[in-house]
């Protein structure tokens, strides 16, 4: 084969390899509000539990670690993501920890573009289950 002809087929397959991998910037949640309702006072374990079962709805497994410390872990087919998720009463962050089979670049700070989806379903999750938890009866 022709070196131009062989230098044009890598150039499309870079490219194909390329556009197949969508990619962007890691999403962390910091310091996202607690909901909370007048005359009913958070604890911790009601954050925690309000996580742990957000978590689990959405198919995250969830280890607390510490009080104020839960780690969530996400196994889809070959990919895994991992988060820390540091609480209080007033806020919670959800924090990238590790991963594998999503083309984390610790430099460029980039990610397969799932990852976010995930994040904000994630830091959805919470916010509903914790607003409902706080809700006066």
């Amino acid at each position: 084969m022709h070196p131009t002809v062989q230098a044009a087929l890598f150039a499309v397959l870079l490219l194909i390899i390329v556009a197949g991998c969508r990619t962007g910037s890691v999403l962390d949640i910091r310091d996202a509000g607690v909901p909370s309702a007048a005359g009913h006072t958070v604890t911790m374990d009601d954050v925690a539990k309000g996580i742990m079962s957000a978590g689990s709805k959405h198919g995250w497994t969830m280890a607390i670690q510490t009080q104020g410390h839960i780690v969530g872990t996400l196994v889809l087919r070959r990919h895994t993501a991992v988060v820390d998720i540091f609480y209080s009463t007033n806020s919670y962050s959800i924090l990238y920890k590790d991963s594998s089979n999503l083309n984390y670049d610790p430099t460029r700070k980039t990610i397969h573009s799932n990852y976010t989806s995930w994040i904000k379903n994630l830091h959805d999750a919470i916010q509903k289950e914790l607003g409902s938890a706080v809700k006066p009866n």
